[in-house]
Parts: C-alpha cells; structure tokens; sequence
C-alpha cells in the first residue's frame, strides 16, 4: 500500500472488533454503569468519548453504604437512590460498562 491508499474495512455495522464497540452499539441504548464508591447507574447512553466519559440520560443512581454501627459494631449496610434527568460521568471512574440486556425474537 502507497502513503496516499487508505485501509478500508468492511465490517458489519454491528460488528464488535475492539471494546468501545460495545458501546458504541449501546448508544441511544439504556446501559448499566458500575462506579467506583459502590455507585451505580442505569440510563439512556447519549455520548461518550475514548476515554469513556458517558453523557446518560433518565439515570437512577444507586449508591451503596456501609456503616458500622457503633454500639454492636455491626455492618449496616443500605442502599441510597435517585434519578437525574441527565449526568455526566467522567471515565476515570468507570469500572464496567454492561449493555442492555437483548432478549432473542
């Protein structure tokens, strides 16, 4: 190949070659985020860059606490939820990245 020929592939559209294509194929998709911190999130995934920072829309944000309580020192551990209507994530933070669950038909 000359410097001026360009590599073209010929995948499918809905081909997964490397692992941003996975999300890729989730967007406009509801996806489920793990955090760091023992967050959470379920949204709509809007955009999202190489570095995995994710704009998401209608989120519910579940954050897990582990207390000790002081008088027993029993874990007491609850779960805290909320929704946003659009968040950003920076990706630094991300530690999986599940798309949504596709049922066969």
């Amino acid at each position: 190949m000359s410097a001026d020929e360009t590599h073209v592939t010929t995948t499918e559209p809905n081909a997964v070659e490397e692992p941003l294509d996975l999300v890729r194929l989730s967007l406009d998709e509801r996806i489920y985020v793990k955090l760091r911190g023992d967050r959470e999130l379920r949204g709509k995934l809007h955009a999202y860059d190489g570095h995995l920072n994710m704009i998401l829309g209608d989120v519910e944000e579940t954050i897990t606490v582990v207390e000790i309580n002081e008088e027993t020192y029993e874990e007491v551990i609850r779960t805290v939820k909320r929704t946003s209507e659009m968040i950003f994530v920076r990706g630094d933070g991300v530690i999986l990245v599940s798309p949504p669950v596709r049922t066969g038909g």
